[in-house]
């Protein structure tokens, strides 16, 4: 793929950097994605399973789906689209990752700042008093409970909740002061998520679409960059190594 000079232009210059990640990335280790003509939602109804009313009509339901997506999950690697954004890490100041994925890859792969937007498949929390439990549950008695009671539930963002505001903001701060904002995998259409795509335009920042086709954001995108994440960012690298050698 030949990379436009636009983009190496600004590649010489940029400072801080941040990776708008999405489903697609995790789709190219195995993980399938929620949208798209094999999306698992075409098959399950997403307000059956991930919403609290769901939780608390059938939990045994849901975390059974939960446990299902945790073991693709735990089957998974990170692939070269997640090594290739911590390789970053070497030629920009600020390397910053804000995903809408719950799977823990970024951070497998040793991204260093990552702002999870929808949570942690990883992470649980107790309903009632919020005390965290991370890693793996204990089912052998049914549905795992904390001490106080209350039960346990993943902490993931489900349909109707919001988005946690320390993270969230978080992001907004990065997208408003970053460089580049390069979207990856994600078609930037899941609210208010998506907004930072708008917030880093807004404030001037060169923004970069990986996809593997065009997207909402390809219209917004000062360069799209058409193809899986695993192998045309490690293009870039062996770009930054050329220039910043």
């Amino acid at each position: 793929m030949e990379i436009p000079s636009e983009l190496i232009e600004q590649l010489k210059t940029a400072k801080s950097v941040i990776f708008f990640s999405g489903a697609g990335i995790s789709a190219e280790s195995g993980i399938p994605t929620f949208r798209g003509k094999d999306g698992i939602w075409n098959k399950l109804r997403p307000e059956e399973l991930a919403n609290f009313d769901a939780f608390m009509r059938n939990p045994q339901l849901v975390w059974e789906w939960y446990n299902y997506r945790k073991s693709i999950v735990h089957q998974s690697k990170p692939n070269a689209g997640h090594l290739a954004i911590v390789e970053m890490e070497k030629y920009f100041v600020n390397v910053i990752v804000i995903t809408q994925n719950v799977d823990n890859l970024h951070r497998r792969a040793g991204s260093k700042t990552i702002y999870e937007l929808h949570g942690n498949i990883e992470r649980n929390f107790c309903i009632k008093c919020k005390k965290r439990y991370d890693g793996e549950l204990d089912f052998k008695d049914g549905i795992p409970k904390c001490k106080c009671g209350g039960l346990i539930r993943p902490d993931v963002v489900w349909f109707g909740e919001f988005l946690p505001a320390d993270q969230f903001q978080l992001s907004e701060k990065a997208a408003r002061n970053c460089d580049m904002f390069f979207i990856v995998g994600t078609s930037a259409i899941v609210y208010p998520a998506a907004s930072l795509v708008h917030v880093a335009k807004s404030n001037g920042a060169f923004l970069v679409e990986v996809n593997i086709e065009e997207t909402e954001a390809s219209s917004l995108a000062d360069v799209s960059l058409f193809g899986e994440s695993g192998k045309v960012l490690p293009q870039i690298i062996e770009l930054l190594k050329l220039i910043k050698s």
